[in-house]
């Protein structure tokens, strides 16, 4: 049996996460998993699935929205800022340090897509880890936004966030636009038909998503390189886990990453697209995950 339970959290700025915590019915204090989604994510949208898959192996599993998103707080609402995630993600390896329920010396973390990036920059610089794994990581914001911006539509991208940082300076909250759009001439994060096509149909009922976020957060994943510190995570465990078909964070990069990282780490590959890890490969990817897990962690 594994108890779900709605937890909270403070962090800087008088900010609460809120999160789910899985805790498995068993004696004493249980290795643990911290978890997050990815760009403008939330954690109702199919992040409990891989929680349960990890709590029915044994672990006790933290899932936490990021600020601004979801059910935890945080101003302006629907802002990505990387590094203001991973310092929040860090209260979330103390809160879990603290349960009563948990083994403060075997904590691992989880993150997937745009938190997958943050899963390598947190194993490298945050040694109360004990295992990593990077689901679909992001590398490269450069390299991403040269794929994913026509080069025709560049000098508007740059113009629009030139527009918000007066817009800010003014008094005003930051601009927002959509996460996902089929239309290219809207402006939005994604316009890739596998990303609106999720997007916009796999919400689970009662789950409030809004299909928005400031034009300043792909500002902001455009900077992001989170790849530079692959080298960095050893000697913690490193797993990988890489769609050889994605297009959103791109397959070849995430493959050159591994090859970057040092021991010890795996690779594992899964045949498809970005989302594919969430759906059609979900056994492969979560059970890679939880073997991980229990590997370094048991």
């Amino acid at each position: 049996m594994v108890k779900q339970l709605d937890v909270e959290f403070g962090v800087e700025g008088n900010v609460t996460l809120r999160a789910w915590l899985f805790v498995p019915d068993a004696a004493g204090p249980r290795p643990a998993i911290t978890m997050a989604h990815g760009f403008a994510g939330i954690r109702g949208d199919g992040l409990d699935r891989f929680a349960r898959v990890f709590a029915d192996a044994g672990l006790a599993v933290l899932v936490h929205d990021h600020r601004g998103f979801g059910a935890s707080d945080g101003q302006p609402r629907f802002d990505v800022d990387p590094w203001r995630q991973i310092a929040d993600w860090r209260y979330a390896i103390s809160y879990l340090e603290s349960h009563p329920a948990v083994d403060a010396d075997r904590i691992g973390l989880w993150g997937t897509s745009f938190a997958g990036g943050h899963a390598i920059v947190l194993g490298a610089t945050d040694r109360r880890l004990k295992a990593v794994v990077a689901q679909i990581p992001t590398i490269s914001g450069y390299e991403q936004s040269l794929r994913r911006v026509a080069p025709d539509r560049v000098a508007a991208l740059e113009a629009s966030f030139s527009d918000d940082d007066r817009r800010v300076f003014g008094g005003e909250p930051p601009a927002t636009q959509l996460v996902v759009s089929p239309d290219p001439a809207t402006p939005a994060a994604y316009h890739s038909p596998d990303a609106v096509k999720v997007y916009h149909q796999t919400v689970p009922e009662g789950v409030h998503y809004e299909n928005k976020v400031t034009v300043r957060s792909s500002r902001a994943a455009r900077m992001y390189e989170p790849g530079q510190w692959v080298s960095r995570v050893s000697p913690t465990p490193l797993l990988m886990i890489i769609a050889l078909n994605d297009t959103i964070t791109l397959a070849d990069t995430g493959l050159a990453a591994y090859e970057r990282a040092l021991q010890p780490k795996k690779l594992v590959t899964i045949p498809g697209g970005h989302f594919d890890a969430y759906y059609s490969r979900f056994e492969t990817s979560s059970g890679a995950a939880r073997d991980w897990f229990l590997d370094h962690l048991a």
